[in-house]
């Protein structure tokens, strides 16, 4: 095998986000960019030499061109073996799947999930960690280090492999597997879920439509619903993955999934809507005219667990991000199970399912999962959404006014300020941090201050401690106001602004939810000084 030792030089952008490194295109067409952060990478690793690793993406632009320079770099550095989904596709649920069924090392996915594709667009390195899961803060922070002092990399020359041809080749001295993207996910999803119960429903008069937005889960969506259950041809929208994602931008929220907002708040709409993202591990869970907001869906899932083959006996716990309504904590109080609250990032979450502390997890930004995996996993979502429907046979709206009825509403929106110059959101922020410790006790309305903070997190089974997480007020009735900067975004900043209050008479839960939370956007507006500060009157996205 021809190793080539190649020179370069250190680049000062290259510290991993909340989910792995995420630039515009043309960033990582920059001379060894990508090279430089996969040597890094490797170098920050241990005890791979010989080991298999994972290699697959969302098939957006220059998704191909970085997985040949992956695996030459992966032969060059002494992996044995690599399994890379056909045609360069994985999913991230399928990456950790995967991971985990052939107890792989870890695993390489290239992907900047939601963000938009093509060209001008964006891509993304992320690792995960033999248990499926995304890479540690410890590990993030040695690659980072390792990629400020780097001056060479290693990579061996040969021909691109086919990646279209499922079959084993080599590559050096690596074994080079191109494996089907669907099969072992399809073969889990099966194994958690009643599909025999989820066909016989389908047969009936129930409609389902699912838009995989020209994004990753298109294949995975086809194969399960219209082949494997039965769905109609024609259920999965937009299912053929493209580089740019059609010229949309792949975020399954109220906005950007517009295709499926007309059909489901139109006329004859189905009775079942949903829609994944980039990279498959988001997802939106839509009914007849009616949207479930994502800290509902878990708090309904959670409720409704038990009805569900893979979690018949019950859950260990359920976690959520800080940010995420305190919906899917009433139902862990009245199961009697924990419920813990963490830094927003899936790899949050890792050591509470590796210690069976939590069974389902979720965060408010349309990631849902369980331990069946260590990601979000969007088509798992819907798939857990149809089997509940399956067995009580109610529409979507009528189990979620149902969970209310039973829990109280936890009214809940979240507002982004989008592309927010990160001078002035960083100003912002520490302005916050400066007020925080005078307003307990202040009045502002009808409300007091309970608490306010910048939220801290203890991990329970390692006891690593995560701070300046998001600023917290919370007021005497229960509510509260989150603000954070997001860590995903590849262009300025992006401001999140996150309002709940909880609403327990029945009588009061059919509000218009931004009417019902008028009063605190207001008081968060005016605290955090949002329009002078920003320059925005009004947010770029409210879901």
């Amino acid at each position: 095998m021809n190793v080539k030792t190649v020179s370069t030089q250190p680049y000062d952008d290259q510290r991993p986000g909340t989910s792995g490194l995420r630039k515009r295109v043309s960033i990582f067409q920059k001379p060894n960019y990508l090279e430089n952060f996969i040597q890094s990478l490797f170098d920050s690793l241990e005890g791979f030499r010989g080991q298999t690793l994972v290699l697959g993406g969302d098939g957006r632009y220059y998704n191909r061109t970085a997985i040949q320079i992956v695996l030459k770099m992966a032969a060059a550095n002494g992996f044995g073996r690599v399994l890379v989904g056909q045609g360069g596709i994985l999913s991230t649920p399928a990456a950790s799947c995967i991971i985990r069924k052939y107890r792989a090392f870890g695993g390489i996915i290239l992907s900047a999930s939601h963000n938009p594709g093509g060209p001008d667009g964006d891509f993304g390195v992320k690792y995960n960690i033999g248990n499926g899961g995304p890479a540690p803060a410890a590990v993030t922070e040695a690659i980072y280090a390792r990629s400020q002092e780097i001056l060479e990399y290693k990579t061996i020359e040969a021909v691109e492999l086919d990646l279209d041809r499922l079959g084993t080749s080599t590559l050096g001295n690596m074994a080079v597997e191109v494996v089907d993207s669907v099969v072992d996910y399809a073969e889990l999803m099966s194994s958690l879920f009643d599909f025999d119960r989820i066909r016989d429903y389908l047969r009936g008069d129930f409609r389902i439509c699912m838009d995989s937005m020209h994004a990753v889960t298109g294949p995975y969506a086809t194969a399960i619903l219209e082949r494997q259950l039965g769905a109609p041809v024609g259920t999965v929208l937009n299912g053929l993955p493209r580089e740019d994602f059609g010229g949309g931008h792949p975020d399954p929220n109220l906005v950007y999934a517009h295709d499926l907002v007309d059909i489901m708040f139109g006329d004859g709409a189905p009775d079942f809507g949903a829609a994944s993202d980039g990279d498959g591990d988001r997802n939106m869970i839509l009914g007849n005219n009616f949207f479930v907001t994502p800290s509902d869906s878990l708090a309904v899932l959670a409720a409704n667990a038990t009805l569900v083959p893979g979690y018949q006996d019950g859950l260990a716990g359920v976690a959520r991000s800080m940010p995420t309504s305190q919906a899917a904590d009433r139902v862990a109080a009245k199961l009697g199970i924990h419920s813990y609250e963490t830094p927003t990032g899936w790899k949050f979450f890792g050591n509470l399912l590796d210690a069976n502390k939590a069974t389902l997890c979720g965060e408010e930004s349309f990631g849902t999962s369980s331990s069946h995996i260590r990601e979000k996993d969007g088509l798992w979502a819907v798939l857990f959404w149809l089997n509940i429907l399956a067995v009580k046979q109610q529409p979507v709206a009528d189990i979620v006014r149902g969970h209310w009825r039973t829990y109280g509403r936890n009214y809940y929106s979240r507002h982004d300020y989008e592309g927010v110059d990160k001078a002035l959101a960083n100003v912002l922020m520490e302005q916050l941090r400066a007020v925080i410790p005078n307003l307990e006790g202040k009045p502002f309305g009808n409300y007091t201050v309970k608490y306010a903070d910048d939220f801290s997190y203890t991990d329970p089974v390692d006891g690593s401690v995560a701070q300046k997480q998001g600023i917290r007020i919370g007021f005497a009735d229960g509510s509260r106001i989150v603000f954070r900067l997001s860590g995903t975004g590849t262009q300025g900043a992006t401001l999140r602004l996150y309002v709940e209050s909880y609403e327990p008479d029945s009588a009061r839960q059919n509000r218009d939810t931004q009417d019902a939370l008028g009063d605190l956007i207001a008081i968060a507006k005016d605290v955090a000084q949002i329009p002078t500060l920003t320059g925005r009157d009004r947010p770029t996205v409210i879901t």
